[in-house]
């Protein structure tokens, strides 16, 4: 499926590496390259954690096809409506390659 309809749409990419980044998917190719505006990275602490979860902005990003694990829209009334400092998770692994 290509990304193109998602251009100009706020978008949730999990990295290999196990990252959360959204934003504004403002261009993408055959490669899977995504260029990403208002980029923030979600880092979300486990139950145990005494830190809270956070938002880090990153800006304009660029993410390299090949660490792009999962790629979908983000519905913005439900994610706007989540306060993601009291988000708690389990940490989402990597991808290992065989």
């Amino acid at each position: 499926m290509s990304l193109q309809n998602y251009v100009n749409k706020k978008i949730c990419v999990i990295t290999t590496d196990g990252r959360t980044l959204t934003g504004l998917l403002l261009s993408c190719d055959q490669l899977t390259n995504l260029v990403l505006n208002e980029t923030i990275e979600r880092v979300i602490r486990p139950a145990d954690d005494e830190e809270p979860s956070s938002e880090v902005e990153h800006g304009l990003y660029l993410i390299r096809g090949e660490n792009v694990a999962i790629c979908g829209l983000v519905d913005e009334e439900i994610d706007n409506s989540i306060n993601w400092e009291q988000v708690r998770g389990n940490v989402i692994g990597g991808v290992k390659h065989i």
